[in-house]
């Protein structure tokens, strides 16, 4: 019986190493699903941004406004990082009022996207350093989801507008 802890201490170290190993397979998994959900958020605030500025170039006859807003909104997974940049430049140049309803909303919009894009960036950024680890690469406890990508924007946030 003397030679028996050792079959514990083995038992224990197994035991331990398994536990680790589950916590971060579980970790990687729900950063990855966290990222995949908060790209979804970020999708929909920037549909939201766009319609409503369309809406705004609507009620003011912006045709450039008009247009760069009905491309962000039908742009592909390629082309929407820059149609995103182009619809913040012309959305920077207009004057917005944001005592008017459709400026308000588009003001409003453009605040929860900043917000979106921030959480997006974070959990892109969490997702990719754990699948850095070595140990998350050599066992490839990733395999099952696409690399996140960051969506490269400018501050979508608005400047007040001059007095």
């Amino acid at each position: 019986m003397p030679g028996m802890w050792w079959v514990t201490v083995a038992v224990a170290v197994v035991a331990l190493v398994s536990a680790y190993l589950f916590w971060t397979a579980s970790r990687v998994e729900r950063l990855h699903l966290r990222a995949e959900s908060a790209a979804r958020a970020l999708d929909a605030h920037l549909l939201r941004r766009a319609a409503a500025a369309a809406v705004l170039a609507e009620e003011r006859d912006g045709v450039e406004l008009y247009a760069a807003a009905r491309i962000a909104l039908d742009a592909g997974p390629q082309e929407r990082e820059a149609a995103e940049n182009d619809l913040t430049r012309q959305l920077r140049a207009a004057r917005i009022d944001p005592t008017d309803p459709a400026g308000e909303a588009v003001v409003a919009a453009s605040r929860r996207l900043a917000l979106a894009r921030q959480v997006h960036t974070d959990l892109v950024r969490d997702a990719l350093t754990a699948r850095r680890r070595p140990l998350v690469r050599m066992l490839r406890m990733s395999r099952r989801h696409e690399r996140p990508r960051y969506f490269d924007v400018d501050d979508p946030t608005l400047p007040p507008p001059p007095d």
